[in-house]
């Protein structure tokens, strides 16, 4: 069925203008939906998380616009793209053929990849399928090893529950769960993480902007939402220049699984720390922003 998104009433300061892009799924059932920030630079396609959507990447585009052309696609069941009947679908091998469908849709070829947690997984898997269609791969807080303690602290959290009265409310609730992988919000970060995250409904109230059912990938068998031995898809990476960008209080991915990624990867290849950042960093942070404009122009010369 069909989500009514409607956009946070938040207040921006002249952000950048993105058109919208509609296209189907790529087994044909559904609508989704992708951001496309126009440039004539080169392509980038950017992946959110698991219970995220596209407004994940406002403060990265807000950096890399009119240097790269950015599609920033809503997953099925998630933002303005439609819930799936079928929750069994909300698993990455589908989120994938649909970004190939995506891809096709607006004609690309060479283009580079950016992917938080589960669209990290993506990224890898579509990197692993066609490598010779894509330019660079950035992965945030998420490689072949995933680790058990965070997959089941996402899935405390994930899943329905009941809507919020105000946009308060709705921050405070993210400030509980996130409070401890985001240090240094103040209430501001905490509204504007609210009003990325959720959605306003007719009657007012506020609610997460994604289908309850996505949960479902997380419960029982975790290989649903992770694939299971996925070193030997990294291993067959290795022409693909990557940066990894970690969170320093990251619960998803460890030092030692970055390390053993460097020393199976010829390179380029080099990782970020950031500080005060569980999963998953935002990409708005300071050394965040300025490793990956610094890894992108690398790549373009």
């Amino acid at each position: 069925m069909a989500n009514n998104f409607l956009q946070a009433d938040r207040e921006q300061s002249d952000p950048p203008v993105y058109q919208d892009h509609f296209y189907r799924s790529g087994d044909d059932r559904l609508t989704l939906y992708a951001r496309i920030y126009e440039s004539d630079g080169p392509p980038l396609l950017l992946m959110h998380g698991l219970t995220r959507n596209s407004a994940d990447f406002e403060g990265l585009a807000a950096r890399l616009t009119g240097k790269y052309r950015l599609i920033i696609p809503d997953q099925r069941g998630r933002g303005r793209s439609d819930y799936d009947p079928d929750p069994a679908n909300y698993i990455p091998a589908t989120y994938v053929i649909d970004m190939m469908a995506l891809m096709d849709s607006l004609q690309l070829d060479q283009i580079g990849l950016i992917g938080t947690s589960m669209g990290g997984l993506m990224a890898m898997m579509m990197a692993a399928m066609e490598s010779q269609r894509f330019k660079t791969l950035i992965l945030n807080d998420v490689g072949p090893v995933v680790e058990q303690d965070g997959l089941d602290r996402i899935q405390s959290y994930v899943g329905a529950l009941p809507p919020f009265e105000s946009w308060q409310e709705a921050a405070d609730h993210c400030h509980k769960v996130h409070g401890d992988t985001m240090v240094g919000y103040d209430d501001q970060d905490w509204l504007g993480f609210a009003q990325r995250t959720c959605q306003r409904q007719p009657d007012g109230s506020v609610k997460f902007a994604y289908d309850p059912a996505i949960a479902q990938g997380l419960s029982g068998n975790q290989q649903t939402a992770v694939p299971p031995d996925l070193w030997p898809m990294w291993d067959s990476l290795a022409a693909i220049p990557t940066l990894i960008i970690h969170g320093a209080l990251s619960d998803i991915i460890f030092p030692a699984t970055i390390a053993e990624m460097q020393s199976r990867h010829p390179g380029p290849i080099s990782a970020v720390e950031i500080a005060d950042r569980g999963h998953a960093p935002m990409l708005d942070e300071p050394d965040a922003l300025t490793a990956i404009v610094q890894f992108l122009q690398s790549a373009d010369h």
